[in-house]
């Protein structure tokens, strides 16, 4: 062991500039376990390399730098497809690409910086610093889903997104539970360098490898115990117009591609489809004042069926304050309006400006006025439908916040709008996607999820893929809609409480073993 012991020791004692490249570059590294590469494998260098860098803090500054340093890497690796959206105006938008990537993921390393702070405070040697790191972490990551308004994107649970026995873990403590496991796994490999005895060495390697292939075994009978049920009577058809973000607003061709959209959803197969589901802003008019243009889209609503979009409302003329919302609007074809939902996780910056009497800046989607936020999540009922939680757009990030939590009913899907266009041909829609589909296995509920520019797909309840209409492509898909668990998994029905009841034992477990990191 001595080579190996010799070269974490060599790391530990990074300095300056050394050590904080290192953090960052093992942070940027640990991105390529993300969709859409999937290199899972990384992870043995990215958190080792993390445990033994912090193992050389010598102060509270520098036990936190070293979780801020790594996370800065892993997020702002993770978040360059917000420089995409930026580039839609870039001559408005463009001098924010630094802040947007660099700037946000120095923001929301704040929180592993916590984390390596909180972990590194009582001093435990051995293994049970690793674990009380790994309870830390994962506390962390939960603050992130609501702190300043809350950006959980890509936590570290995300990395198994490639293995979906794996992601069946998370239907018992959600993608929190599954990055507690991740920094358990890769986290204790650092500890094989430790110098302690052979029989917490051991120890060490078993808590490491033990949780990863339980939650595979487990994932793989869970899959083959599940097949996947679907409604019969409900073929849903979902259209992916593949509209560029810089043709989406303009005047002169929102009714050429409201039509070609109305068209799209025309084509051959039509007459197997009961429901329609388009994007998110997929209408760019106030179908909800509009009738003429609600007229125009319940040609594309099946006979006794639904044409779902998502379109802007606004309060009628002469209504103050004025208002706009970024909704989802049911019509049948009657061209009634029949469902509204209106959105209430809110993009900073994209939907609204925080802050706005203090910063000179505009939001960057169309139009001056910012959109306001809907009452929270709820149950759609829907005519000819069963009964759905939507999600638009973002709201698919945040796990345990997607179904109604206030006594009514539970919905028996999740539907997901969302324009992806803003991101092009970049991980950013994979990423999105492959939030969304944890979503479903923590609830135990079948998805559909409509986008703009890709990826479209439907989801049973164990996260299996139904159908699918990849990144870029024009088009529509046709698909049943999966039926949902009988009842809903642990996490459905606890949520995030269940993770961190398993920090907190891991952490007291941590503690524990201080005389194990002395032996």
């Amino acid at each position: 062991m001595s080579m190996p012991v010799s070269f974490a020791a060599r790391v530990a004692g990074l300095g300056g500039w050394r050590r904080r490249v290192t953090l960052a570059a093992l942070g940027a590294v640990a991105a390529a376990a993300l969709p859409p590469l999937h290199l899972l494998p990384v992870m043995l260098l990215a958190l080792p390399g993390l445990v033994w860098v912090w193992d050389g803090s010598r102060s509270r500054a520098a036990a936190f730098g070293a979780g801020w340093w790594w996370g800065l890497g892993w997020y702002s690796a993770g978040f360059y497809w917000i420089a995409y959206a930026l580039l839609i105006e870039p001559e408005k938008f463009g001098w924010l690409i630094p802040f947007a990537t660099l700037g946000l993921g120095g923001v929301v390393a704040v929180f592993t910086g916590l984390a390596t702070l909180a972990a590194w405070l009582p001093r435990i040697p051995g293994p049970g610093r690793v674990l009380l790191l790994a309870a830390t972490w994962t506390v962390a990551e939960w603050l992130r889903t609501f702190v300043l308004t809350g950006f959980p994107w890509n936590p570290l649970g995300s990395v198994w997104d490639g293995a979906l026995p794996v992601l069946q873990a998370g239907a018992l403590a959600g993608v929190h539970g599954l990055g507690l496991m991740t920094m358990l796994t890769f986290g204790l490999l650092a500890t094989l360098t430790d110098p302690v005895s052979a029989r917490t060495r051991r120890l060490a390697l078993a808590v490491a490898a033990l949780p990863p292939l339980a939650a595979w075994a487990w994932g793989e009978a869970r899959l083959a115990a599940n097949p996947t049920e679907t409604i019969p009577g409900i073929r849903l058809r979902l259209v992916q117009p593949a509209v560029p973000q810089t043709m989406k607003w303009r005047d002169d061709v929102r009714e050429r591609n409201f039509a070609d959209t109305i068209a799209l959803s025309l084509e051959p197969g039509f007459d197997a489809v009961t429901d329609v589901i388009w994007p998110e802003t997929a209408a760019s008019f106030f179908l909800d004042l509009d009738e003429g243009h609600r007229r125009m889209i319940a040609q594309a609503a099946p006979p006794g069926g639904l044409l779902i979009t998502g379109a802007p409302r606004i309060t009628p003329r002469g209504t103050t304050p004025l208002q706009i919302w970024n909704s989802l609007i049911a019509i049948d074809s009657a061209a009634r309006v029949v469902g509204i939902y209106d959105k209430v996780h809110l993009v900073p910056f994209g939907e609204y400006v925080p802050l706005r009497a203090l910063l000179p800046l505009s939001k960057i989607t169309p139009g001056g006025v910012d959109f306001s936020s809907g009452p929270g999540p709820r149950t759609l009922d829907l005519p000819g439908l069963p009964a759905a939680s939507p999600l638009i757009c973002y709201e698919a990030i945040f796990p345990g916040a997607v179904v109604a939590a206030d006594g009514q009913q539970r919905p028996q899907w999740l539907l997901n709008v969302t324009n992806d266009g803003w991101f092009g041909q970049s991980a950013g829609p994979l990423q999105h996607l492959a939030a969304a589909r944890m979503r479903a296995i923590e609830e135990g509920l079948p998805l559909a999820r409509a986008a703009n520019t890709g990826v479209s797909a439907v989801f049973d309840p164990l996260g299996r893929e139904i159908a699918r209409l990849e990144l870029g492509r024009r088009g529509v898909v046709d698909a049943p809609l999966p039926r949902a668990l009988a009842e809903p998994p642990p996490f459905g029905r606890w949520g995030n409480g269940l993770p961190l009841a398993l920090a907190l034992v891991v952490a007291a477990a941590g503690f524990g073993m201080r005389r194990l990191g002395k032996a």
